[in-house]
């Protein structure tokens, strides 16, 4: 059976919605038309997210990317729409999508959007000491 591109996109629910944990994704061969030659733009999309109910199901998201193949778009255009496709199937607590397009005319271009579930506010990053190697007996401290 052969998989088809498609503008589905499947969720599950969300194994651990009590607590905020970064979920984290490299989709390093997104490809789509220049709208104004035909030529295709390849990029490299981060995607990361805090689910809140639901996650994103890995296969319909790789046949979701796979469905711009044939499309025309603006990188600013591509990288907003898919962040909106995103969150309106998962509804996350925050997402934010970086698109690294390669070079086109001598031009880099990255595209980060975010979406914020209204009233969501990050937890506070708690920093731990690296106790991986340990204390010199030599210093005071």
């Amino acid at each position: 059976m052969t998989s088809q591109p498609t503008k589905t996109l499947e969720t599950f629910p969300n194994p651990a919605p009590h607590r905020d944990y970064q979920i984290h994704m490299e989709i390093p061969e997104f490809t789509c038309l220049c709208p104004k030659t035909g030529q295709p733009d390849f990029a490299t999309l981060t995607l990361d997210y805090i689910a809140d109910a639901v996650c994103v199901e890995l296969k319909s998201l790789k046949l979701y990317m796979w469905s711009f193949r044939e499309e025309g778009h603006f990188h600013e255009d591509v990288t907003n729409r898919i962040l909106d496709d995103l969150s309106i199937a998962t509804n996350p607590r925050y997402m934010r999508l970086t698109a690294r397009f390669y070079v086109r005319g001598g031009v880099f271009t990255t595209v980060v959007a975010e979406h914020r579930k209204p009233g969501w506010q990050p937890a506070v990053k708690v920093e731990l000491a690296d106790l991986s190697t340990p204390a010199n007996p030599n210093t005071r401290g």
